[in-house]
């Protein structure tokens, strides 16, 4: 009896990591600079799923380091820079954003990703858009 109940337990831990769904997912950023006259579209990948959590519940006994949980966060990624069209030459035109190439649940890390998470009010554009496609705005 001793071995199913091991056995399950260990199941449910195995299982526990694989239920975990963090992914780099497609996701579409609008970039609308008040002094451009485009606003340019970008499709990238961020992170973004599920994270096996556990909450305890002596919170009052542990010290607040302890309490942190595992976010969907990246574990590889670079940085991409493109050419907004239509910006005065007074204004740099370019922008840079990240492109996850790999995922992993872990602590968020502040160096590189904001850990709050906000609603974006403004994710469309108000100007006529233009696209970018790897490489050239189209």
């Amino acid at each position: 009896m001793s071995a199913i109940i091991l056995l399950s337990v260990l199941f449910a831990l195995a299982y526990g990591q694989a239920a975990s769904y963090c992914i780099p997912t497609e996701y579409t950023m609008y970039v609308d600079r008040r002094e451009c006259a485009y606003c340019l579209t970008i499709n990238t990948t961020i992170c973004a799923g599920y994270c096996m959590t556990r909450d305890i519940n002596g919170k009052l006994f542990l010290p607040k380091s302890a309490l942190s949980q595992d976010v969907c966060t990246y574990r590889d990624f670079t940085y991409r820079t493109v050419e907004i069209p239509g910006c005065p030459h007074h204004v740099v035109p370019y922008f840079s954003y990240p492109v996850a190439l790999s995922c992993k649940c872990g602590k968020c890390n502040t160096d590189y990703s904001d850990c709050i998470h906000e609603t974006v009010k403004t994710n469309y554009c108000t100007k006529p858009q233009t696209f970018y496609l790897g490489g050239f705005s189209v």
